[in-house]
Order: C-alpha cells, then structure tokens, then sequence
C-alpha cells in the first residue's frame, strides 16, 4: 500500500463549480447587454422650445421633427381630438 494520496483536481474541472459559476455571470452579461439596449435606444428629449411660434423643425435642437408633440398636447388632442399642435 502506497502512503501517497492522488493530487486533487483543479477547481475548474468539477462541472458543479460551473454550474455556480454560470447564474451570477449570465446575470452581469444580461445586465451590461439590457444597458447597451437602453442607452441605444434613447428617445429624443423635445421641450416646449422646439414648439414656440415661429421656430422651424430643428432650429432649437437639430433632432426635433415637426411632428413631434410635448406631453400636454399630446394628451389634449388625444382627450378632445381637436389637434392643436403648431404647424412647422
């Protein structure tokens, strides 16, 4: 009989080890990648300035589009159907 005991296996060869491993990394992956869709798909920011009397379609903010509405309008023309948003 041998008094020499087998060396054991580096940690990354046990399968359970991987399985613990996997939950918390996929989890940070989904997040980074959930991050990515979030700041990728940003809406444009239009404020009552891009609406005032006279202003052209993106002379305040060169990425505010004439059909564009603020919140308030928008709800009162969705209320009352009479669309009072200004023309460009």
């Amino acid at each position: 009989m041998s008094n020499n005991p087998t060396p054991a296996a580096p940690w990354w060869q046990f399968g359970h080890v991987w399985l613990v491993v996997s939950g918390p990394l996929a989890v940070v992956l989904a997040s980074f990648f959930t991050f990515y869709l979030a700041y990728a798909g940003m809406d444009v920011v239009v404020t009552e300035a891009d609406f005032r009397p006279g202003a052209q379609a993106g002379q305040i903010r060169g990425n505010a589009a004439p059909n564009l509405a603020p919140a308030l309008m928008a709800r009162n023309h969705a209320a009352t159907g009479v669309q009072n948003a200004p023309k460009p």
